[in-house]
């Protein structure tokens, strides 16, 4: 039995498709995605090049970079979370064109807010969810002083691990402290668990320092 031609709308009106005859579907690309308002950069360090100061950063390597939601969330979907990882490793989200070096010209004059993930039974849980959280709070710009954004660290450590948030002008007291509450509020950090803030030219010295600003 030969099949029916495909029925033609009646004059005037749209094709059921919503095409032109002859006209080729089109797959969704770069045009139909939600654009960020910065580029990011996923970085990678497995510790290794830990040795010392003449080493480090010998095993620091870029992942991806994004610049839109879909790709955030494709990026994100398919590494491991922080908890998955091995103590001694390191997680890094900067803006495109900035590297998580102190000596970095964006971050040489800033520092860093870090909150504290001591090891407990719900540990691994709390540390997955603050990297998202901080995540999704840097990417989507929800910091006043988003300006002041660098990037987002977790450090990854036998007795506890870490999330920080690097800014790059550590003088400015005021756009420090904003950022602090705004990123503890994002987190849902413990009521009574502090934030510190260190300048990277103070952790660059000698011996035991102290931050600067806590939170």
């Amino acid at each position: 039995m030969a099949a029916e031609p495909e029925s033609k709308p009646a004059e005037g009106q749209p094709p059921a498709n919503g095409r032109e005859d002859g006209e080729v579907p089109q797959e969704k690309g770069e045009d139909s995605k939600h654009p960020l308002e910065h580029k990011w950069t996923l970085w990678y360090d497995s510790g290794s090049g830990k040795g010392g100061t003449q080493s480090w950063g010998k095993s620091l390597r870029t992942v991806y970079t994004f610049g839109t939601v879909e790709d955030f969330w494709c990026l994100y979907n398919n590494v491991k979370p922080p908890s998955w990882l091995n103590p001694g490793t390191d997680l890094q989200l900067f803006k495109d064109g900035i590297e998580p070096k102190w000596e970095d010209p964006m971050c040489e004059n800033g520092g860093k807010w870090t909150v504290q993930i001591p090891k407990a039974p719900n540990s691994k849980a709390t540390l997955d969810a603050y990297w998202l959280n901080s995540l999704l709070a840097c990417i989507g710009e929800q910091f006043d002083e988003g300006q002041e954004i660098c990037g987002v660290v977790v450090n990854l450590r036998a007795r506890q691990d870490r999330l920080s948030v690097w800014t790059k002008t550590a003088h400015n007291e005021a756009a420090q402290v904003s950022i602090a509450r705004q990123l503890k509020d994002f987190l849902d950090v413990p009521e009574g668990s502090k934030a510190g803030y260190l300048p990277h030219a103070d952790a660059a010295k000698a011996g035991k320092v102290k931050d600067r600003y806590t939170v």
